[in-house]
């Protein structure tokens, strides 16, 4: 018998920072691609968000940089489905990169993205996936073996017309991980 698994992925929910809920339709497409759990990447803000997200499967979520109110989460976190490592970071690493990163950004220079992903496979070298968050862009890559990927953000991004996204991540044992960005309506 074939095992398969879907995770849900999410990150930078911002709630209620810079959005005063979850559009009701992510919680609805993770409960319909019948996810065995959710993988939040960070800066949710409020813990309610986990909450509503627990209702349709159990959360792993580690503290991203504006999780001010949520100490109780890690910085980072492995997480096992079935045979396949999950390596979960929010991305922005540590204080002083991450005030170097916003005064660059602050400046007008574009977001290192090719840095972000170096950090996040960096803090998971052996994990088969690495979820992060923080950039708000969508994004999924292969290195060899190891997929790296950052499901955007429920708010779309600042900086680009890319719209508001999560992701969902597909296991299937004997066959490689298969990451999937999916759009969400504005």
């Amino acid at each position: 018998m074939t095992r398969a698994w879907t995770v849900g992925l999410i990150a930078d929910t911002h709630i209620p920072d810079r959005t005063r809920t979850l559009a009701p339709e992510i919680p609805a497409l993770f409960a319909r691609a019948g996810v065995c759990c959710i993988l939040h990447a960070g800066d949710v803000v409020a813990a309610g968000v986990l909450e509503q997200l627990a209702r349709v499967a159990p959360v792993h979520a580690v503290r991203g940089n504006r999780d001010l109110a949520l100490w109780h989460l890690p910085l980072r976190r492995e997480v096992r489905v079935g045979p396949y490592t999950l390596g979960l970071v929010h991305g922005h690493g540590t204080f002083s990169r991450y005030v170097r990163d916003k005064v660059g950004y602050l400046l007008g220079r574009p977001l290192p993205f090719r840095r972000f992903v170096e950090r996040a496979r960096a803090a998971f070298p052996a994990a088969d996936v690495v979820v992060f968050g923080h950039i708000h862009y969508p994004l999924v890559r292969r290195f060899g073996n190891q997929w790296v990927v950052n499901p955007g953000s429920p708010l779309g991004n600042d900086l680009s017309p890319v719209p508001p996204s999560v992701g969902l991540l597909h296991l299937r044992v004997g066959q490689r991980p298969r990451p999937e960005i999916v759009f969400l309506s504005r």
